[in-house]
């Protein structure tokens, strides 16, 4: 899997527009089954020898260019030339920084972040950082799909209607100054799931699942598989949906996403109760709509994947919802408290 992806404009000429929105409903669903979040660090600008960096915080983190340009800089990897409205995301916390020179040995220093002009002059480069992370039983499978480093870019057509959020932000920015506001972790949520969405989209950065998913076939069934998750799925029952012997299929299901079909059935079975259970049905509707009779069965299996027992998970959401207002507000505090890492 390459550390670096740089975004193009690349359509499959082999996918009908059917195969494809096919495919995009169940990246949808999967990139939506997600509990995701992010949180601006702090927002602003600098000129001179400047250097940035959110490494050695061991979290995933962001850094969207809102005016100028500077240049992303990785051991042993060629720097990357960054322009406004291009974003990178590091999907995990790996060693970089952004400077203002293409060479990564002209020596630059950390300093401080000033609040953003309404008219950057000449050689400011005008950032938002932050940090964000998402969870749920297909966290990994999900992430393990994606290169360490996403460059979005924003002469990417179909990155496009990004643009706006990247608008709202500088504008946020220019009304708040360097303190991040809800807003704009909101905003910088919405793009990463834009920018995620995207890539999970594009025939040209499939990779591990997603690249499962868009083989001929493929979509289908996981279409099938989240329509009816309370069938009795066999093997052999989803090798003879995408036209495979049982063998072939379990090695090419198995390969691209390091799971059995089976055991991948679970997850999306257990991920749906768990849905469910959020929106309020009882333990006893959500365990009939992914085909369980059994309580006590069911509730062995979701506990062995999600790692709480329905109810517990079930009271500990209904937690978290009505303390949300908090935690954000809680968590905003924080990060205005810290001594910036740049």
């Amino acid at each position: 899997m390459p550390s670096l992806t740089v975004i193009p404009d690349v359509a499959s000429p082999s996918a009908d527009a059917g195969f494809d929105a096919q495919a995009d409903r169940v990246a949808d669903w999967l990139l939506g089954s997600l509990e995701w979040n992010a949180t601006l660090f702090h927002v602003g600008q600098y000129c001179g020898r400047w250097r940035a960096s959110t490494a050695g915080r061991a979290r995933a983190s962001f850094h969207l260019i809102l005016e100028g340009r500077c240049w992303l800089h990785r051991p042993g990897l060629e720097s990357v030339a960054l322009s406004p409205r291009d974003g990178v995301f590091l999907m995990r916390d790996v060693p970089h920084f952004l400077s203002p020179y293409a060479d990564p040995g002209i020596d630059c220093a950390p300093r401080a972040m000033q609040p953003l002009s309404a008219s950057p002059a000449l050689g400011e480069t005008a950032l938002a950082c932050g940090f964000f992370s998402f969870d749920g039983p297909l966290r990994d499978l999900v992430a393990q799909s994606f290169p360490d480093c996403l460059v979005l870019r924003a002469d990417d057509l179909a990155m496009a209607s990004a643009a706006t959020l990247f608008d709202l932000m500088r504008s946020e920015a220019l009304r708040a100054g360097t303190e991040p506001s809800v807003l704009m972790d909101r905003l910088a949520g919405l793009l990463f799931f834009y920018g995620l969405r995207h890539v999970a989209r594009s025939d040209a950065n499939a990779r591990g699942f997603w690249g499962l998913l868009r083989r001929r076939g493929f979509a289908p069934l996981l279409a099938a598989l989240l329509q009816s998750p309370e069938r009795p799925w066999s093997v052999a029952d989803m090798a003879q949906r995408v036209h495979l012997s049982r063998a072939a299929f379990f090695r090419q299901f198995g390969e691209a996403c390091g799971q059995s079909p089976l055991q991948f059935l679970q997850l999306l079975r257990m991920q749906i109760a768990a849905r469910k259970l959020t929106q309020g049905e009882s333990i006893a509707q959500a365990a009939e709509a992914v085909g369980y009779d059994s309580y006590a069965a069911f509730s062995r299996t979701f506990k062995r994947v999600i790692g709480e027992q329905p109810g517990a998970w079930q009271r500990a959401r209904r937690l978290d919802r009505s303390e949300a207002a908090g935690v954000t507000a809680g968590e905003t505090n924080r990060h205005r408290s810290e001594t910036p890492g740049h």
